[in-house]
């Protein structure tokens, strides 16, 4: 076994619960988030019987986190608007934000990896750490309800909601036009994909692209509220993308 790996052990898992702060009821859960798909890949019988990997607490994590995260920058800065906060929540819950977290509690070290993943250095890589924060935090959820996940975030993310950055906030897409001219020598373009309500509540879904890929969709009570929001999720998406590339 690899040095600083995860093992069946409940101390090991045992260790990870007093990083959290949580003391599980059902360990199984935890287990659960700890398995990348790499590694389950690697696991898997003649007769299929596949261990389940941390795909769809993923899901529920990034759910969780976006309730919990969104509820309390509300209480946190009631003077933001509902796009502000829409695009102050993604700085918060952006994949690098979330794999900083994850990093600075040795998360890594308690992943299950396939091989490839391992020599790769899966352990520190953004994307994987960020997924199984959220994880994480969707296993902390089924086991101990919302109150518990709440706790949890609190704790991990908390320095992040008090030091988000309002500095350029209201423009993304003065932001975003030059990362993207600097980083991918190209100008983003946006798209109005659908438009609906009446004529006090509208909705505005937008897109915006960068060459042929898309980067970024919102939506916002305004073709000018939703470009903005879309942009701010293409700049983080770009920065993170970056931090993945060590640029």
């Amino acid at each position: 076994m690899m040095a600083g790996t995860l093992t069946d052990s409940q101390d090991d898992l045992a260790a990870l619960e007093t990083l959290l702060g949580y003391q599980f009821r059902d360990r199984g859960i935890l287990s659960n988030a700890l398995r990348h798909t790499s590694w389950c890949n690697e696991q898997q019988g003649p007769q299929k019987n596949r261990l389940e990997d941390n795909e769809r607490l993923e899901f529920l994590g990034d759910a969780v986190l976006d309730l919990v995260v969104g509820h309390r920058l509300m209480e946190a800065y009631p003077q933001l608007r509902e796009g502000e906060l829409s695009v102050t929540r993604a700085q918060v819950v952006s994949e690098a934000g979330l794999s900083d977290v994850a990093i600075a509690l040795g998360l890594g070290r308690f992943l299950r990896l396939g091989k490839g993943e391992e020599r790769s250095g899966g352990r520190t890589k953004p994307s994987i750490m960020a997924d199984a924060f959220e994880a994480i935090v969707a296993a902390v959820y089924l086991d101990g309800g919302l109150t518990a996940a709440w706790a949890l975030i609190g704790r991990l993310l908390e320095k992040r909601i008090e030091s988000v950055e309002f500095k350029g906030f209201s423009d993304f897409k003065t932001r975003l036009q030059e990362t993207a001219q600097a980083r991918l020598k190209a100008t983003p373009a946006y798209r109005v994909i659908e438009e609906g309500g009446p004529d006090h509540d509208k909705k505005f879904v937008v897109s915006v692209s960068i060459g042929d890929q898309e980067w970024g969709r919102a939506i916002g009570r305004s073709k000018k509220e939703a470009e903005q929001q879309a942009a701010a999720a293409a700049h983080f998406r770009l920065e993170t993308e970056a931090i993945n590339r060590n640029e």
